[in-house]
């Protein structure tokens, strides 16, 4: 698909890969939209080969394609391009869960997901980029290091609590940030602890109490 060019490119390019056609031209308009320049690909292969023409600042990915997953090109990304990268994805299993924290994802989100779900989480990743002194979005080149694994424990947490008991996104950190205040914990400290729980069921196949 060609891609789509934002009024403001200053805003950041972002690269939009799903193999739903449907959610991949809806992400992109939203995107679009709101002022990111959008380069967009409905497989893995398609994905690699624009992220390395374009340099994008940013990639949505979807985890589960035929061909090259969304893992394969986060891995791609993440070590030949050091282009941050986030996961839009209708699995929040355990093993998917480490696997997302294992290739350090800036967020992952867990479909269904509408565009003022998915704008925030985008704008934050790029609020994030600028403080730790990457490329600026829009800029000549990618950012300088890939994301650290943990840098958005509080998403990656958000993700498994949006799947595990079918809550929005708002709902789901109001019940993380209950919790932690009633374990007298910072956000950040109860997400990790719940990563780590996740982490920990990878393997076999299990609950966990939240």
């Amino acid at each position: 698909m060609a891609p789509a060019v934002s009024t403001d490119p200053s805003k950041g390019k972002i690269l939009v890969v799903d193999d739903d056609r449907l959610v991949l031209a809806t992400v992109a308009h939203g995107l679009t939209q709101a002022g990111y320049e959008v380069i967009d690909a409905d497989n893995g292969d398609d994905a690699i080969l624009l992220a390395r023409q374009h340099r994008p600042d940013l990639a949505l990915l979807d985890i589960r394609m035929e061909g090259k997953s969304g893992f394969d090109v986060a891995a791609y990304l993440r070590e030949y391009c050091q282009v941050p990268f986030m996961f839009l994805s209708a699995f929040s299993d355990a093993q998917t869960a480490q696997q997302v924290a294992e290739l350090g994802a800036v967020a992952y989100l867990v479909k269904p997901l509408d565009i003022g779900q998915i704008l925030p989480t985008v704008e934050t990743a790029f609020a994030r980029l600028r403080g730790s002194g990457a490329a600026a979005p829009g800029g000549a080149g990618p950012a300088t290091a890939p994301a650290d694994p943990l840098a958005d424990v509080v998403a990656l947490a958000t993700g498994v609590l949006m799947h595990r008991y079918s809550l929005t996104r708002g709902q789901a950190l109001d019940r993380l940030r209950r919790q932690a205040q009633a374990e007298r914990r910072t956000p950040e400290q109860q997400a990790q602890r719940l990563v780590e729980a996740v982490e920990l069921l990878a393997g076999p196949a299990g609950e966990f109490s939240i």
